[in-house]
């Protein structure tokens, strides 16, 4: 665990910096705090690029 890092806690819904919650409770480690606090839209940013690029793939095997 990076104790430097900065952390979103899922379970408080606040970001924190190094040592916090359980690790399954987190999301991270990012760069800087305004990541951390970025946390939920950075994660559905790369979902919607994922599910995008399945739908292209699949789109593909046609």
């Amino acid at each position: 665990m990076d104790l430097n890092g900065w952390y979103y806690c899922l379970r408080h819904h606040e970001v924190e910096h190094g040592l916090g919650c359980k690790a399954a409770e987190r999301m991270g480690p990012y760069p800087d705090q305004a990541a951390a606090e970025r946390a939920l839209e950075i994660s559905r940013e790369r979902n919607e690029a994922a599910d995008a690029q399945r739908r292209k793939w699949d789109d593909d095997d046609d």
